[in-house]
């Protein structure tokens, strides 16, 4: 039989799966997109503007617009915070991934269902071999394979196609494993929700080294939590969010787990032909767990590169994807990571950093940076301020109600 030869081969059907897809095709690339039917990541479902308006979300899209953030300690101390002059748009993942998948179709990318098992080098392309069940079917499906000049992993954490490749530290990221519900609103809620905040709980039965949330999705609502801790329940605890905000008898629509990586791989690419976008690259942002941008901007930076590596040859360019990426968000994401580190630890550290959030200097450049994806600095004297408080919470010099 002939070959089906691909210029790419997309392997994830997320936003940064997605987005490479539809980056390439644009591009003229004779693209596969690859997808697992039915895989939904765990996910508050948070934009913040600069990704409406750099991969032009319409309107119709957000399921609600947040316009508050409440932070919650472990003593149920309530911190509030305006998001003043915007909002934080909320998506449900389900259909935000689909229409994503779609316009990356209507650019000329084709669509695929099916599970990749392996990848091997045959001289100067890849062979993707892949999984399809029908529907009913038990058992292993039927294998099919294609070939590609080049592939973006973009499978979500641990990798299988990074670790197919060879692309060094895949097995060895550290996670974060978070778990949510999606249920049904009711008519009626009491006054623990708040259909325009979203809520970031910071308490030890709800995470002992993370957070649980609660994000309004318009008709339904997202209700999770994450921890590193093996050990620790999450379903549980997921459990007991929903009874203290008066919806344990709210209905199920679904649940999802996964686990989700802290910190960027340090290598990308397997200096051959493949390169890993979003969570199999590594990029949530530590202490916030946020992931939707730039898992988008990834996959982007990912099509990019392959792009130039395809018109010249050179597999030095596919590491431009992480130089490039890294370039923009390294400080961000150190200072996130060191935020998690320092103040995740124990309670007492946790009840000190939601007190530090009720500082109006850190509520306003926090929320413009996480607006903008950059770290604000126009007011040097601010950054000065906020770290000498940091500082005072951190030596327990300020004093914690």
């Amino acid at each position: 039989m002939e070959k089906e030869i691909f210029d790419v081969v997309v392997v994830g059907g997320g936003p940064a799966g997605a987005t490479a897809a539809e980056t390439l095709a644009k591009q003229g690339k004779h693209v596969l997109l690859l997808d697992r039917q039915g895989r939904v990541k765990p996910c508050g479902g948070a934009i913040p503007p600069r990704l409406i308006k750099d991969y032009a979300i319409p309107d119709e899209l957000l399921v609600a617009k947040a316009t508050s953030a409440r932070m919650v300690s472990p003593k149920n101390n309530k911190v509030d915070i305006p998001i003043d002059n915007g909002f934080v748009g909320m998506v449900d993942r389900s259909v935000f991934d689909e229409w994503l998948r779609e316009r990356a179709r209507q650019h000329g990318a084709i669509r695929r269902v099916g599970s990749f098992t392996d990848l091997k080098q045959e001289g100067d392309l890849v062979k993707i071999t892949y999984r399809v069940r029908t529907k009913g079917e038990i058992g292993e499906g039927v294998h099919s394979h294609v070939y590609a000049k080049a592939v973006v992993g973009a499978d979500g954490a641990k990798s299988g196609v990074g670790r197919a490749a060879g692309v060094p530290g895949c097995s060895e990221a550290n996670y974060v494993f978070a778990y949510h519900e999606i249920i049904r609103k009711p008519e009626n809620t009491n006054a623990n929700y708040d259909g325009s905040r979203c809520d970031v709980l910071y308490q030890k039965d709800i995470s002992p080294d993370f957070y649980g949330w609660v994000f309004p999705h318009g008709d339904t609502l997202s209700i999770g939590t994450g921890s590193a801790d093996k050990g620790f329940s999450l379903r549980n605890a997921v459990g007991k969010l929903r009874e203290d905000i008066g919806l344990a008898d709210a209905e199920l629509i679904r649940h999802e787990g996964a686990p989700l990586p802290m910190k960027p791989l340090k290598r990308w690419d397997n200096g051959k032909n493949v390169i890993l976008a979003g969570d199999a690259a590594g990029v949530v942002a530590p202490a916030s767990g946020e992931g939707i941008y730039y898992a988008m901007l990834g996959g982007q930076l990912a099509a990019e590169a392959i792009s130039e590596f395809l018109a010249t040859s050179q597999v030095s360019k596919l590491r431009l994807a992480r130089k490039r990426f890294m370039k923009e968000h390294r400080l961000p994401f150190i200072v996130l990571g060191v935020m998690q580190y320092f103040w995740y630890t124990t309670n007492k550290r946790r009840e000190s950093f939601v007190k530090m959030c009720e500082d109006k200097d850190v509520q306003k450049l926090t929320f413009e940076a996480y607006m903008n994806k950059k770290l604000v600095r126009k007011k040097p004297m601010a950054h000065v301020k906020i770290f000498i408080k940091d500082m005072g919470h951190l030596l327990g010099v300020t004093k914690v109600s």
